[in-house]
């Protein structure tokens, strides 16, 4: 948890009003409406973790000739670049290699043991639920946008650990079910749910690019998830399939 505590202490060190407005550089300070893309102001703690996941994934890349192979620092990559790595990592791999790549990363970035010291401080309680609802807003905002804690409803009981995501910047650049669903959704629920032992289940809008995660929710199977089920957002991939019924992507 030592790590953790660090990469919030960088949040807080980054100025409230970064915090809070999430870097958007738009003048409501909310994100742009849906077809149109949100600009950011990222500054130094979110170039920092778009660097430090960046160089993780691109390890796993491939696509790159070993003559034109030269290791990018973290200051090299931006939020555009982040995204372009991600797609390269979903090239040439089923869906459950994409989603294993993802978890090897998330591991990588962890201290020996943190997973076991999760569980002993963070049992799947309500408490711990909210905690983690609260920390996500802070802690996840360079990667997803602007969210917010809201009061959701878990085998009858009525907490404050669901988070909404405006309108998610992964979604937003990527433009790709695929890329949404095994590239962040399935992975980041399998890790909380499997290694942490703490539930979550997260529910993207490809209507409006929001998203709901409700911690303390166990996700449902693979093949019972609606979100498995969509077809391309082909106005905005550039690798979509209008012709599918179904991201093609979900299907390998």
């Amino acid at each position: 948890m030592a790590a953790i505590a660090s990469l919030q202490a960088i949040h807080l060190k980054s100025g409230r009003r970064g915090s809070i407005r999430c870097g958007i550089a738009e003048p409501s300070g909310e994100p742009a409406p849906v077809g149109q893309k949100t600009r950011y102001n990222d500054g130094l703690a979110e170039r920092v973790f778009m660097g430090l996941f960046a160089r993780k994934m691109d390890k796993f890349g491939g696509s790159k000739k070993k003559n034109e192979i030269k290791e990018k620092g973290v200051w090299d990559y931006d939020y555009e670049s982040f995204v372009e790595v991600s797609k390269r990592v979903m090239q040439g791999r089923s869906r459950t290699q994409q989603q294993e790549v993802v978890r090897e990363v998330l591991l990588s970035m962890l201290p020996p043991g943190a997973p076991e010291q999760f569980r002993k401080l963070f049992p799947p309680t309500k408490w711990a639920a909210e905690f983690n609802a609260a920390l996500t807003v802070p802690f996840f905002h360079w990667l997803v946008g602007p969210s917010q804690v809201i009061e959701v409803e878990v085998d009858g009981v009525k907490q404050r650990s669901g988070v909404r995501i405006k309108k998610c910047r992964y979604l937003e650049n990527s433009g790709c079910v695929g890329m949404c669903v095994n590239m962040c959704k399935i992975p980041t629920q399998d890790f909380f749910t499997n290694e942490f032992g703490l539930p979550l289940t997260m529910n993207p809008n490809f209507d409006d690019m929001s998203c709901e995660m409700i911690y303390g929710q166990t996700p449902p199977a693979f093949e019972d998830d609606p979100a498995t089920k969509q077809p391309c957002l082909a106005d905005i991939c550039s690798i979509a399939n209008p012709s599918s019924p179904i991201c093609p992507k979900l299907q390998a």
